[in-house]
């Protein structure tokens, strides 16, 4: 069985409080089930609930091993590192997994660095867990036991990763947090900068890179897609900052003949009222117009809001 719960949903920065009982104020943290394998993809203050779980019961039988997938390492995906408490059994055993940096520094030295004195009162060398780092581009690994990830680049202002992970014939993916890719060379033929082998260049690396993420969604079980923003937001000053919208979210998802789509990284000023309306809003049922393309290839595109504690199942 290939499942993923979700232990924090929310991006950018932790927002707890009434309005976000229902669907969660922690930042991102998934932990995957491949049957006895266990994979958790980034450690977002989620991740300090995860680990108390993880210590009341799967240390009864045995210690924690797991493989950790960080997407990027922005402060919402790696702030509950220091707070996830397998880091200080000897037992436990952890593979970090994470893309490399744009600075080069490695994901190991990032990591330490939320753990220098001016941030944290413990230091990396004071951890008990055997932990191992490696570092990835677009590629496909195999973890043992029928588990396969592949990875790709998705758009964001620094180099983060989409994770594919396949097993005994299911997949979940990860898609966040993610852009659509854009021409970003001038278009108007007026511009003194226009050049126009370099705008048709930008345009058709932008058309590729979309093309190859669909690709990378293909069939997919489980979509776990980027969705911070409404249409209307995301035009109104949005473009640029790496996340993306319902509408673009549920398109691909029918364009990628997905499965199940749940709609991830909620934005810290979307309410549970305001999630709970476009959950309903953005159902690709024949009644909604434009996103009424439920049925691509046979199969029928099931939409989820992405809520803390839940278990969505390949």
């Amino acid at each position: 069985m290939l499942s993923v719960r979700f232990w924090g949903t929310r991006g950018s920065i932790p927002c707890p409080g009434p309005s976000t009982i229902v669907f969660g104020g922690n930042t991102s943290c998934l932990e995957i089930r491949a049957d006895e394998r266990l994979i958790v993809v980034d450690l977002g203050t989620g991740a300090r609930l995860l680990g108390e779980f993880l210590v009341a019961n799967d240390c009864k039988n045995r210690p924690v091993d797991a493989d950790i997938f960080i997407t990027h390492t922005h402060w919402d995906h790696i702030i509950g590192f220091p707070l996830f408490t397998p880091l200080f059994i000897p037992t436990t055993k952890l593979r970090l997994w994470g893309p490399v940096s744009a600075e080069n520094k490695t994901l190991e030295s990032i990591l330490k660095t939320q753990l220098d004195y001016q941030f944290w009162p413990i230091r990396m060398s004071e951890l008990s867990a055997k932990m191992d780092f490696a570092e990835l581009q677009e590629t496909t690994v195999d973890l043992g036991d029928g588990l396969i990830v592949k990875t790709k680049y998705l758009n964001h202002p620094v180099l983060c990763l989409g994770y594919r992970f396949e097993y005994q014939g299911k997949s979940i993916v990860t898609a966040y947090d993610h852009e659509p890719f854009r021409n970003l060379f001038p278009t108007d033929t007026t511009s003194p900068s226009y050049d126009k082998d370099v705008a048709q260049e930008g345009e058709l690396t932008a058309l590729e890179e979309n093309e190859k993420t669909a690709e990378f969604f293909k069939d997919a079980d489980v979509l776990i897609h980027d969705s911070q923003y409404t249409e209307k937001e995301y035009n109104n000053g949005k473009q640029g900052w790496g996340h993306t919208t319902y509408e673009y979210a549920v398109s691909m998802a029918q364009k990628a003949n997905v499965r199940q789509l749940v709609l991830f990284h909620h934005d810290p000023n979307h309410t549970d009222a305001m999630l709970e309306q476009f959950e309903q809003e953005y159902q690709p049922t024949p009644a909604k117009g434009l996103l009424n393309r439920a049925k691509t290839l046979g199969k029928s595109l099931n939409v989820v809001m992405a809520r803390e504690g839940i278990t969505v199942e390949a």
